[in-house]
């Protein structure tokens, strides 16, 4: 019988024009009864540190890193919960009029492609919100269901029952999800500014056996990462 799983995906670093090195894509996804209850001890957590707000990994700060710290952990020790994160390493190296059709655009939605078809089983079915930075990216979204429903040989697209944008202050897994992301990011350019962004990053060194800079194994399900460079773009994706 087929499962019901949420797929939550964000970014960072990913405009064109940025003066960021990398770009950072990531998902957090879950079956659906996972998430519920992920999201009601997020909450409880919240309000045992008194924090108000949306988390977002911009804001993280000394005064609450308890509660960040806290989060980490709790992402860790609840089962069925994934993450999954794609890092282009060096965006200056990207030949758009060559390989994406002379769009950052096309090539950012190639990237999600290469992001959610490791998550997408056949038999199960999904559905996913992404972070809303505009309102022009709602026919591409509807092409990257198209995509990935047809590469699973789902050419009634069942696979994927909706794609659709979603405000992340709605929406605590996507909380989740910049907040994971922003953290891989924060390590892949080296910052060493925030002692509370140090600080979470360590934590979730402590729960892997890797250091963040390198492709976890590709079965690797928990904190999933695929590192690589354009030019291993172009020719091919993991």
């Amino acid at each position: 019988m087929a499962e019901s799983y949420n797929i939550y995906c964000d970014e960072s670093c990913h405009l064109e024009h940025d003066r960021q090195k990398v770009m950072v894509l990531g998902a957090v996804w879950c079956r659906e009864e996972v998430g519920r209850e992920f999201t009601r001890k997020f909450a409880e957590l919240a309000g045992r540190h008194n924090v108000k707000g949306e988390l977002k990994w911009n804001k993280v700060s000394k005064a609450s890193l308890s509660y960040y710290l806290e989060l980490v952990d709790l992402f860790f020790n609840t089962q069925g919960l994934n993450y999954r994160c794609l890092v282009v390493d060096d965006k200056s190296k990207l030949d758009h009029q060559q390989f994406n059709l002379g769009s950052h655009d096309a090539f950012y939605y190639k990237m999600y492609y290469y992001l959610l078809r490791n998550i997408i089983a056949k038999d199960n079915r999904y559905k996913i919100y992404i972070d809303i930075k505009d309102t022009r990216g709602r026919e591409r979204i509807q092409l990257l269901r198209e995509i990935l429903c047809r590469s699973m040989c789902d050419f009634e697209y069942q696979l994927i029952s909706s794609i659709q944008h979603v405000r992340s202050h709605e929406v605590r897994l996507l909380q989740l999800t910049d907040f994971l992301t922003g953290a891989v990011s924060y390590h892949h350019r080296r910052i060493k500014g925030s002692e509370a962004k140090r600080a979470v990053v360590a934590r979730i060194l402590q729960h892997l056996n890797t250091d963040l800079l390198r492709s976890t194994p590709p079965w690797e399900e928990k904190f999933n990462l695929f590192v690589f460079t354009p030019t291993e773009v172009q020719r091919s994706a993991r």
